[in-house]
This record gives structure tokens, C-alpha cells and sequence, in this order.
């Protein structure tokens, strides 16, 4: 892997915070590599605080889409929650659902099915709400594309509020409201949010008519971690006051949807990477396999014994998909063997069988074996379905837009798309799609990088810092985990394998008279003998803690090393 180290700071503003902060280089420079270079700053960063939350209408169309569903309460009509069937989605309309079912009986949720009405609104929805005597829905984490469906349902006679947080086209869809801060015309300070996140700012808005706080909508943020964890977000400024609150009601008071999920594990508190890990691939399994609504059950669900058994549903699933992605990721691997395409600049691959659910999961784990740019196809009705995944720095979503003319529709953004084809296209697509790549994919990025944030020696890790260094979580796009690069570690002579095959690498390392850390290094388990001998090695990881029932400690997660 090729190693960077962020060089890149001003060191004037480091030394400036360092003074104002009264801390160490190391921590000033991890602030400053995140943005943060004035004592306010780093309160709110250190210190989130519901307080510092948005106000809800500076969001454009607030106003209006509370208007419509205070009318709609008063006249009890009755309102479809809509949302996505992945985590984003599904927590959005469990949370939206639960709060207007304190306000109303007239409540009722729709997830589309992933296979037969695909993303986003569906006509079969629009006619499930007229066929319901549904007159107002609201979308979740969808819709701000959908202007044929909202004008069919308008034809129909119902209303639609739209909350997404998707890019907008240059037209938006004429529903009753459009809440998105990515409007160009949106002045919301955050343009940030996920899905479920404009859900709370929705709920947000209604509590304001109720003399509600956002104290008292406290308890809805486990849905919105979770929806902030899975969905990618960048953990900062509203996202990463909603996360740590929400984080907080993981840990100490989840729904019963989410202490279900939680039982299944002895970690005594739960990290927003336990929730992409744990919860997340779980709460998607359910629209990937079966149907999301399972999901949207288990979220919404009170009693924790019905939660239990949704619970065990979902795992249920979740192992089917596991077997299907593991299956079908040997196959491909396997296909791009016997179609002699190892030294490719792309990985394309197609099977009429393989499970649509997860071929974008199998596209990621390709790209852990042969590092590049990867399509996944499978027979999807009359044609072909793929979903695309990327490596760093490379634009696939432009790569698809160089081969557009073999497609019938795609769509996506840099690191990963989906796209259709007919099936007589596929041989010209995959060849075009090949020399595009091998065109336009700079040399650098057929390695993988690492973005090393600090040269650290063990020494400086002591007490104060690694506290310090706690105080950064919750962690994620735009606040990652720190990145450390130790030179000149050795093992003291322990080091094994690990895992079921010994796959994995343990190892105790110093650094000259340091004392010794704890390091595992995933997948590189055969080179235990080597480590052993007191070879001296230049180490990159990052910090992390183990749980062991109720004992935690501090470990090394390496990401690479070298010999020196």
C-alpha cells in the first residue's frame, strides 16, 4: 500500500491552538487537520451540545410541510410514511411513523420492495395510498428525483412532502413541501444530513407547536445514529452532535428494536463502528434478502420480547446473505481467473443467478482481492442489473458516462453506481468500459493509499492523550479514526497467529525502551515467524480498544508495516 503522511497543516495555526488549549502537538495538529483552529471551535467539537442544534425552519419549505400535516392531523386524514429500504430509510420512517403515532391512529408506513418496484417512489405505492384513502404521504430518504411520481400522484389527489437529502436535478419535484438543505435556494446551515436526520428536523419542527424541546426528542436519536453510522455521512457539525447523543441512548436506553440487536453481542458500549458492523448490515439484510418492512417492524416494535423474535428474523436473513455474498464473491473471483482477466484495469463480472440483494457487497469484496474499478451483473427481468464500486480518487459514476450509449439508465455518484443493460450490450459495454478505465484511471490509483495523520512515537502515548484522543469519537467521513505511522517497532518475541485458520496477526510491540502494545494486524498471519525475531519494522495503525466481557483495553489496529 502506498503510505502519505498529511503533511499539509499550517503549523502556525497548530502552535496557536496548542497555546489556547494548553495540549500537546499532536492533539493541536489532529484538530487543525480537521478544521478546527479556535478555542470555539473546539469546545463545540470536545463539548456537542443539543443547543447548538439548527433551528428547523431555517430548512427552505419547513413551514409549509408542518402546515400540511397539522391540517391533516386536524381533519384526521389519513398519512403514508414513506422511506427507502435500506438503514437510512427504514430508521427514517420509524422514527417519523412512531412520532405522529403519538398524535394520531391515522398513521400507516410503506417500503417499497427492492425488486419489483426498485429506489425510491413507486407508482404501486402512490396506488396502495389511493386505494388506502391515504391523502398526504411523506417520503423519507427519496423523492427529490421523483417528478413524474409526485405528479401522478397529484392527479390522484394526494399530497406529498419530500424529505431527502440527495443531490437535487435541476428541477424539483412540485410537492407540497421539499425539505433538502442540498437546494440551491436552502439556506439551512447544514447541508449534511442524512435521510433520517431531516426526519428528526421534521419532528423537531411539530414538537415546537406542542411545547416540545429537543430534550424531549431525545429519545428518538438512537434511530438517527444509526441511520448517521450506515449511511456514510460526515460526522461533523449537526451530524456529530446528533450521533453522540444518539449514541449516548444506544448505550444506556435504546428502543426495543435496538437492544434485540444489541443482546447479541457482549460489548458493554456500543462505537458508531459497532453500529455500521453490527447493526447495519442486519437492518439492510431485511430489504436485501426479504423486504424492508421487516426491518421497519423491529424498529417500531415496544415490547421486547416481539422485538427479540423480529430480531432473530433479521439475523436469520442477514446469515442468508452472508452465504450468498461469501458464494457468490468465490465465483467471480473465480470467473475473472478462467477469463484470464488478473492484470485487467477493471473487474467486470456477470451471472443470470447471482442474488441482486447483494451483488454491490460482492463488488466491494472484489476490490479487496484485485484493486480496482468493479462491476457486478445479474439478470434482472428483461435485462441486465449492476451495481459498481470504486477505488479512491477514481470517478466511476464519469467512467459510466463515457460508456452511456450501451446503457439504458444508470445513476450514482463517485464510488459507487447501479446501472442497467440489455443483455446483447454486454460484451460491447464490459470492452468500452475496459478502455475507458485504462484511459483515464491515473497510475498512482491502482494502489491503495493510506493517509497517515501523524508520526508518533510510543512514548508520547501516555495517560492525558489517550484521553484526549477518546474525546475525537464518535468517528467517520471528515473526523476518521487518526492514522499513526511508529518507526523502528519491533516484536518482544510473541507473536502469533490468530483466528480460526491463524490468519490473523498478534503481536506485542515496543519502540526502544517503551513499554509494550498489544497490535493486531487482520490477514496477515503468516508472517508471525518473521515479527518473532526482533526485526525492526515501521508501523502504521490506528488506536482502538478491546472488550473482553467487561475489561477494555488499548490495542494497536495495524493497517500495514514494513521491514526496515
Amino acid at each position: 500500500m502506498r503510505w502519505k503522511i498529511n503533511d499539509s497543516v499550517d503549523r502556525n495555526a497548530v502552535r496557536t491552538l496548542q497555546e489556547q488549549l494548553q495540549v500537546n502537538e499532536l492533539i493541536a495538529t489532529l484538530l487543525v487537520q480537521r478544521g478546527i483552529e479556535t478555542y470555539e471551535q473546539a469546545r463545540a467539537f470536545f463539548r456537542p451540545s443539543l443547543a447548538d442544534l439548527h433551528d428547523p425552519y431555517l430548512m427552505k419549505d419547513m413551514d409549509k410541510a408542518v402546515q400540511r400535516i397539522e391540517s391533516a392531523l386536524e381533519n384526521e386524514e389519513r398519512i403514508l410514511v414513506f422511506g427507502d429500504y435500506d438503514v437510512d430509510g427504514t430508521t427514517a420512517v420509524s422514527l417519523v411513523s412512531a412520532y405522529l403515532k403519538t398524535l394520531s391512529d391515522n398513521i400507516d408506513t410503506y417500503i417499497p420492495d427492492r425488486y419489483l418496484e426498485g429506489y425510491g417512489i413507486s407508482n404501486k405505492g402512490i396506488d396502495y395510498a389511493e386505494d388506502n384513502e391515504f391523502s398526504l404521504i411523506i417520503a423519507l430518504d427519496c423523492g427529490i428525483k421523483s417528478i413524474d411520481k409526485i405528479d401522478y400522484a397529484k392527479a390522484k389527489g394526494i399530497d406529498f412532502i419530500i424529505c431527502d437529502h440527495h443531490l437535487p436535478g435541476d428541477e424539483v419535484p412540485g410537492a407540497v413541501a421539499v425539505l433538502d438543505a442540498k437546494q440551491k435556494d436552502c439556506n439551512y446551515p447544514y447541508k449534511e444530513l442524512c435521510g433520517c436526520g431531516v426526519g428528526f428536523k421534521l419532528i423537531q419542527a411539530l414538537g415546537r407547536n406542542r411545547n416540545q424541546t429537543t430534550e424531549d426528542l431525545v429519545s428518538y436519536l438512537d434511530l438517527v445514529a444509526t441511520a448517521i453510522a450506515a449511511d456514510i455521512v460526515p460526522i461533523t457539525g449537526e451530524n456529530r452532535i446528533l450521533a453522540h447523543f444518539g449514541l449516548q441512548v444506544i448505550n444506556s436506553n435504546p428502543r426495543p428494536g435496538l437492544l434485540a440487536l444489541k443482546k447479541a453481542y457482549s460489548i458493554s458500549e456500543f462505537t458508531i463502528t459497532d453500529v455500521v458492523f453490527k447493526f447495519a448490515p442486519k437492518i439492510n439484510a431485511a430489504g436485501r434478502i426479504k423486504h424492508g418492512n421487516y426491518a421497519v417492524k423491529l424498529l417500531s416494535e415496544f415490547d421486547l420480547e416481539q422485538a427479540l423474535e423480529f430480531a432473530k428474523e433479521i439475523d436469520e436473513f442477514n446469515s442468508h446473505r452472508k452465504d450468498l455474498d461469501k458464494e457468490i464473491t468465490i465465483q467471480a473471483l473465480q470467473q475473472i481467473e478462467d477469463n484470464n482477466e488478473i492484470d485487467f484495469a477493471t473487474s467486470v463480472v456477470y451471472d443470470p443467478s447471482w442474488h441482486k440483494g447483494v451483488i454491490g457487497i460482492v463488488a466491494s469484496r472484489l476490490i479487496e482481492t484485485h484493486y480496482r474499478p468493479t462491476l457486478v451483473f445479474t439478470k434482472s427481468g428483461n435485462y441486465l442489473a449492476a451495481s459498481a464500486r470504486s477505488v479512491k480518487g477514481f470517478d466511476v459514476y464519469e467512467a459510466l458516462e463515457a460508456c452511456s450509449e450501451h446503457l439504458i439508465q444508470f445513476g450514482g455518484h463517485m464510488y459507487a453506481a447501479g446501472m442497467t443493460i440489455s443483455e446483447e450490450n454486454y460484451p460491447k459495454f464490459k470492452t468500452h468500459f475496459e478502455e475507458v478505465v485504462k484511459q483515464t484511471m491515473p497510475e498512482e490509483l491502482k494502489e491503495p493509499e493510506i493517509l497517515i495523520d501523524a508520526i508518533l512515537d510510543f512514548n508520547d502515548l501516555d495517560d492525558k492523550t489517550l484521553r484526549i484522543l477518546k474525546q475525537f469519537e464518535p468517528h467517520g467521513p471528515e473526523n476518521m479514526t487518526p492514522v499513526f505511522l511508529t518507526p523502528n517497532v519491533f516484536d518482544t518475541g510473541n507473536a502469533q497467529g490468530l483466528g480460526k485458520n491463524n490468519e490473523h496477526l498478534k503481536m506485542f510491540v515496543k519502540q526502544d525502551n517503551s513499554k509494550p502494545f498489544p497490535a493486531i494486524a487482520f490477514g496477515k498471519g503468516n508472517l508471525y515467524l518473521e515479527t518473532r525475531n526482533l526485526r525492526l519494522m515501521n508501523l502504521v495503525y490506528s488506536l482502538s480498544e478491546n472488550q473482553w466481557k467487561d475489561k477494555v483495553t488499548l490495542q494497536l489496529q495495524v493497517k500495514d508495516f514494513n521491514f526496515c
